[in-house]
């Protein structure tokens, strides 16, 4: 497979009927081919689609063979076309390189990309924004400012507000300067591939740079994730076929499946949330923050400022501060709802300073009666990720 900034080798009668290309492979190579050569690829697009709702219902069927025949004859009649254009030509590769304005930046652990301290957030705080012009606008200026890593997920939806579908407003004309992550919750090979689908369409764009499995919340979670027919196969076929660039994992509450995700399978990141410890127990900077970063994965936290709703005595700026500060953590996820949180944080990472040890310390001291009290909603056993980011 090349990068997205080359021609790519059309799939054959072979792959398809084998299964090695699977319908959101084809759809990224044609939709690929399709903007570097100006032909439109519609009709591609839809029969890849369809054949990918019989393919996810197979097993209810039983037979294939009429649906493989018929996208078989679809896809290489439209692939002919785009390879006649000239699959084979090759053009220099793009670099996979971004604008951080002079803001400074880190290396996401073994992605070897350099990102902004700062990660916009697309939850729920986002999500709080109704006018499409307004959120464009902030995604406009986080751009224009240096934050070019961008999150999301599949799942974060509030009152009909749909973050990936706000995100692809802006990327529909500027997709290369982003360094785009999303989130998938579903546990099965088939709902996570329906699923990915769906957000490739939302956020307009056929490639994502950073794929993550939603709020892994234990050890049995953690087995059903790595289980044959789970999410993560899915995970790794699109990263092996060039549909995300990277694959990592998110989660908010128990340290060991935190830390068991790293230890048993090879992901590039992980996400966890930071000052809302289980009653004191899950301890995520201690435990599953030194795990993921001793098989060089890319550390990024979020729920960094949450504290300051029942804490007055520390700010939101030595909140983040103090994130940024702790060993191996790379960037801090922020939910970015308006454009002078834009501005205000682009002003704090210009000038960031780690804390000393003494500040840190007087950080944690603050926090400890936080951590052990669980009265805040996001610390309690049921909090879904996103309803309050």
């Amino acid at each position: 497979m090349g990068t997205i900034g080359a021609l790519e080798r059309c799939p054959n009668a072979s792959t398809i009927a084998s299964g090695e290309w699977s319908p959101l492979r084809c759809r990224r190579v044609a939709v690929h081919n399709a903007r570097l050569t100006g032909l439109a690829a519609r009709s591609i697009l839809v029969e890849i689609r369809q054949w990918g709702s019989c393919h996810a219902r197979r097993s209810a069927v039983g037979d294939q063979t009429i649906d493989r025949r018929h996208f078989i004859g679809t896809c290489l009649a439209t692939a002919a076309g785009l390879c006649g254009l000239g699959c084979e030509r090759r053009v220099p590769d793009q670099q996979w390189t971004y604008d951080a304005k002079g803001l400074p930046t880190r290396v996401l652990g073994k992605t070897g990309v350099s990102v902004p301290l700062i990660v916009i957030g697309g939850g729920s705080r986002f999500c709080s924004v109704s006018d499409p012009e307004e959120s464009a606008a902030i995604l406009e200026l986080a751009l224009d400012s240096g934050l070019y890593h961008w999150d999301t997920a599949h799942d974060y939806v509030y009152d009909d507000v749909v973050s990936e579908e706000r995100y692809g407003i802006v990327l529909n004309n500027r997709r290369d300067e982003v360094f785009l992550a999303t989130k998938v919750q579903e546990r099965t090979y088939d709902g996570a591939m329906r699923h990915v689908e769906e957000s490739l369409q939302r956020l307009q764009t056929d490639h994502l740079d950073l794929l993550q499995i939603h709020d892994v919340q234990s050890l049995d979670d953690v087995a059903v994730i790595g289980a044959e027919g789970g999410v993560l196969q899915a995970l790794q076929e699109l990263k092996e076929q060039g549909v995300t660039r990277f694959i990592g994992y998110t989660g908010h509450s128990s340290a060991e499946a935190l830390a068991a995700m790293a230890g048993r399978h090879d992901f590039d990141t992980m996400l966890c949330a930071l000052n809302h410890y289980d009653q004191g127990q899950e301890d995520r900077e201690g435990r599953a923050i030194p795990r993921a970063a001793s098989r060089n994965m890319g550390i990024l936290v979020m729920k960094v400022i949450r504290p300051r709703e029942a804490i007055e005595s520390v700010t939101a700026d030595e909140l983040l501060r103090y994130a940024l500060s702790l060993e191996h953590v790379t960037a801090a996820v922020i939910g970015t709802d308006s454009i002078e949180v834009v501005r205000q944080n682009t002003e704090l990472i210009r000038n960031f300073e780690r804390l000393s040890a003494p500040e840190m310390e007087r950080i944690s001291g603050t926090l400890e009666p936080l951590f052990n009290s669980g009265r805040l909603a996001w610390m309690r056993p049921g909090y879904r990720d996103g309803s309050l980011t």
